[in-house]
């Protein structure tokens, strides 16, 4: 079964009460009924629904959620989705920005101070070389990726990697990439 047939039949909310009441322990109709709230023809419509789908077992009044199921279907989808895109041509950098970069943004900024300079060079690249910023706009594009733009931007100062004088900012460190 896949993982999107489960999140399928899990929308309904007559549905999901049922799986809810299953998992915590329910096990006949009328428990499941009881513990959801349900009318009885309405449960028994939906782990009908259920058992046809291949998550409830049914045999008269006992319903058996089949939790084995969701976690096929949780692996199968995991397996097929491909890998990230590294964010470093360098395998040792790209791991150090995996494991503090999710999905574009800064999950926590790094204690060690070599990961910290690695996650901190990447982060300055938005910033264009010889343009000068107001503390407004660094904020602004800081907060794309992490909520505490003050210490972002002060580890961005502290590693060279950001100068400022009179309330403006300018990117003074990291790599640059020149095309040719």
């Amino acid at each position: 079964m896949e993982a999107a047939t489960i999140v399928g039949l899990l929308a309904d909310p007559t549905r999901l009460k049922v799986v809810a009441a299953l998992a915590l322990g329910a096990g006949t109709i009328e428990e499941v009924a009881g513990a959801s709230g349900l009318a009885l023809k309405d449960v028994a419509l939906a782990a009908r629904r259920l058992g046809r789908a291949g998550l409830v077992r049914r045999d008269g009044h006992v319903l058996e959620l089949l939790t084995d199921r969701f976690g096929a279907a949780a692996r199968a989808a995991a397996a097929s989705v491909p890998p990230p895109e590294p964010l470093s041509d360098d395998p040792a950098e790209s791991a150090v920005l995996a494991a503090f970069i999710r999905d574009g943004r800064l999950t926590t900024v790094p204690a060690q101070q070599t990961k910290r300079r690695v996650v901190l060079e990447h982060v300055v690249r938005v910033f264009e070389v010889g343009v000068r910023y107001p503390e407004r706009e660094v904020n602004a594009l800081l907060a794309v990726w992490h909520p505490d733009t003050a210490a972002l931007r002060r580890h961005l100062v502290d590693e060279g990697l950001l100068s400022r004088e009179a309330g403006l900012y300018w990117r003074s460190g990291g790599w640059v990439d020149v095309d040719r």
